[in-house]
């Protein structure tokens, strides 16, 4: 019998995900060979599957390749139809997409990486332990198949990437993990446990106990639609069409009875049931209309998902698709939903530009929320709400910000004011420490995308932004336990930062300063070790004054900068340098003062 074949690289990346793009691409910016590894026929995850509305509240929270992209996407819309054009307006500056631009932009980064980055797809890591070999905690070798041939391929790696929305190498590496809802009482969070509001109302307290469960997020596709005839493909109905299921939504149009304030819905018609947000060329990214009772989601279905296999999975995706056609089917054609809605839904099919080959419907179901894998830092609500050390982690690896989110976990249920589990609760730009992406209990293993948090922590780290920049700090960390001969637990965390820093990345967010500024980098390294305080205004062109000067040279033993005049980024910068021209041991016992 014929042993599989052994694959070796610096770097093997389990997930074609955003996540897992940046960490390969940093890992060949520094000349060495990663592979990523994808179980379908295609790469890019969700933006290149129908999430073409950006989930980022403050832009420029969040940098490196994760603004190279966006900036790229801009880019591509000016140079196709001009800097003045409509689709450039509807890009908003890059944010907004369409799929197959975002999947066109993803390959030409990876291809600009030559040889030292190869994409291997319809690569199956299934998630028994047998499939990922270790020496002790040291993960070694995984275990692949390649759905083509059916036969077993195995992949070495100095490090493992876990890129994937559901966690499955970590949890075959034997990474703990968590699934499901903690309770209120557990670390205090807001919306924590059951929970139960009208959208945009007051929450129900009566019904909102806080009790821990196993139910997570639920799942959807987000649909492209458009009403532009030319480009539009009509909605047929499934084979397993079951009208049942949406028949609530005739009561709800007919008593305008929505989860929320009664007001006009943004899209007329067919945003009763989806909420739609603009993109170019017409079209718009359909996801769950938060203030409907029925939506896109498909709450409860999706519990066993995340440790299910692959055929339990597919199965999942097959059903999950069904249902959403069967709905919007539904709203087009149910003769006894008013006449008026009917019509004005009839308006709207799928973008026929996108997935051509899958029937122009997306190929990538929006896993929410898969296996968490618990790290050496937990995420909780806490680090992205406005108090102070919510922002000043001195081991950040990149700046967000999005609001705590999550999507129903339950189905509608009778005398409840909206879905068991959703909410959004406002947050502040915020830090990811790097223990988040470093899984307890396994060695030569990150894991950005099944990332280290609450199930309401989670809940902001989700978003592709904050798992870009994440997959791009764990890139670098394997470019410099590979440069420092250390394992990835063990890297210097200070050059990582400055690695990070040099690319571009946000690390803490300030409204009046971005990277390519005059002591940008500066900035981020001192604000990490809390010499500006808890605000979002570095005033770097304002004159320092002598309490900060005092302040700031003394930690930094610079006694000949005591009597500096100049601006506040100035003196910064001046420290960051003499700091840096220090020895190792001299730096860390500052960093440990800090």
């Amino acid at each position: 019998m014929t042993s599989p074949p052994t694959y070796e690289f610096d770097a093997v990346i389990v997930g074609g995900t955003p996540a897992g793009i940046m960490a390969g691409i940093t890992v060949a910016k520094a000349g060495r060979r990663a592979v990523i590894l994808e179980r379908t026929g295609y790469i890019g995850g969700l933006p290149a599957n129908g999430l073409g509305a950006t989930d980022i509240h403050t832009r420029g929270a969040t940098g490196g390749l994760f603004l190279e992209f966006v900036g790229r996407i801009k880019q591509h819309y000016s140079d196709t139809y001009g800097v003045d054009s409509q689709q450039v307006i509807d890009c908003s500056d890059g944010y907004r997409f369409e799929p197959h631009v975002a999947e066109m932009i993803l390959h030409q980064m990876i291809a600009e990486q030559g040889d030292l980055l190869e994409v291997r797809t319809m690569r199956q890591f299934d998630h028994e332990p047998s499939n990922a070999i270790r020496d002790g905690a040291v993960l070694r070798e995984i275990r692949i198949v390649n759905r083509e041939s059916g036969e077993e391929e195995t992949y070495r790696a100095s490090v493992f990437v876990d890129a994937t929305y559901e966690g499955d190498l970590a949890a075959a590496a034997g990474a703990p993990y968590m699934l499901g809802r903690e309770g209120k009482d557990e670390y205090g969070e807001p919306c924590a446990g059951k929970f139960y509001q009208r959208w945009d109302a007051p929450v129900d307290e009566y019904y909102s106990t806080g009790q821990a469960d196993n139910a997570i997020q639920s799942y959807n596709y987000r649909l492209p639609l458009t009403t532009v005839e030319s480009n539009m493909t009509p909605i047929e109905k499934p084979l397993s069409y079951n009208r049942e299921e949406y028949v609530s939504l005739i009561d709800d149009v007919r008593l305008n009875r929505f989860a929320g304030p009664p007001k006009p819905l943004e899209f007329d018609g067919i945003g009763a049931i989806t909420n739609m947000a603009r993109v170019p060329n017409g079209k718009v990214d359909g996801n769950n209309q938060h203030a409907a009772f029925i939506s896109t989601d498909l709450p409860e279905e999706n519990w066993p998902y995340p440790t299910a296999s692959w055929d339990w999975r597919d199965r999942f995706a097959q059903r999950l698709r069904d249902y959403i056609l069967g709905l919007f089917y539904f709203a087009q054609n149910d003769s006894e939903l008013p006449a008026d809605f009917r019509e004005r839904c009839q308006r709207w099919g799928l973008a026929s530009d996108e997935f051509q080959d899958n029937g122009n419907f997306p190929r990538q179901i929006y896993v929410r929320e898969g296996r968490r894998i618990r790290g050496e830092y937990l995420f909780t609500a806490h680090d992205a709400l406005s108090k102070r050390g919510s922002r000043a982690h001195r081991t950040s690896i990149t700046a967000s910000h999005y609001a705590l989110d999550s999507h129903a976990c339950l189905k509608r249920e009778d005398g409840r004011p909206h879905t068991d589990g959703i909410f959004t609760y406002p947050t502040s730009p915020y830090c990811v420490p790097y223990g988040v992406i470093l899984p307890l209990e396994v060695e030569n293993l990150l894991i950005p995308v099944p990332a280290s948090g609450t199930h309401i922590g989670f809940s902001t780290l989700r978003m592709e932004p904050c798992w870009m920049a994440l997959g791009e700090a764990a890139g670098a960390a394997i470019n410099v336990s590979l440069d420092e001969g250390s394992s990835v637990r063990g890297v210097n965390v200070v050059e990582l930062q400055r690695r990070l820093l040099a690319a571009g990345a946000v690390l803490t967010y300030y409204e009046d300063a971005a990277p390519g500024d005059d002591h940008y980098n500066a900035l981020q390294f001192f604000a990490l070790r809390g010499f500006l305080g808890d605000n979002y205004q570095a005033n770097l062109n304002e004159p320092v004054s002598g309490e900060d000067r005092s302040n700031w040279t003394t930690w930094a033993n610079t006694p000949e900068l005591t009597t500096f005049s100049g601006t506040r980024g100035q003196l910064l910068d001046r420290i960051y340098t003499d700091v840096s021209k220090q020895t190792d041991a001299a730096q860390a016992a500052l960093y440990a003062s800090a």
